[in-house]
């Protein structure tokens, strides 16, 4: 699978570990979450950074404990119709305040890229070249959204309210925050 982050297509640092299989010294490792969750102090102990590939039915809140600890989360899209990821993002995002990087996992579509970004995500695992440079494209097309969400970018009328002169209009920015 290509990994796009930063609006291009890189080459994934994190070396994937199955479940059982020894974990590498010195390099970054995906961790499934059940293994991480059994030996998250040996885990975490480690000279390299780790990674966590949290599935969808599981409760972003038994990651909390560890969040400032973990490099990467990956959040798994079993489906494109099952949107669960979409709301975990979110959570680790606003909730939890997670700065890790972010990456999407399983059945990332082309379609719901710039959604995704919107969530929270700055890594996306596709598995058709044509859609990772598709997807770098429309990052990089995007840069002005009217909702806030989960990342982290101001939405426009907030923006426009902030440059406004002092006066009645900066008061409205203010308490729009």
């Amino acid at each position: 699978m290509r990994l796009v982050k930063g609006c291009r297509v890189v080459e994934d640092r994190f070396v994937r570990v199955l479940d059982e299989a020894p974990i590498p010294d010195s390099v970054p490792v995906l961790i499934p979450a059940a293994r991480f969750l059994a030996d998250a102090a040996e885990i975490l102990a480690r000279e390299a950074p780790v990674g966590v590939l949290w599935p969808n039915s599981r409760r972003v809140a038994e990651l909390a404990p560890y969040l400032d600890r973990l490099a990467l989360v990956a959040l798994v899209f079993p489906t494109f119709r099952d949107g669960r990821a979409y709301s975990q993002a979110r959570l680790l995002r606003e909730h939890y305040g997670f700065r890790g990087e972010l990456r999407a996992t399983g059945d990332v579509l082309r379609d719901q890229f710039v959604f995704m970004l919107r969530a929270g995500f700055d890594a996306f695992e596709v598995k058709k070249d044509a859609d990772a440079d598709a997807f770098a494209e429309a990052a990089r097309r995007y840069s002005v959204f009217y909702q806030p969400t989960g990342d982290g970018r101001m939405p426009a009328l907030r923006a426009r309210l902030e440059q406004a002169q002092p006066g009645p209009v900066a008061a409205l920015a203010e308490s729009a925050r």
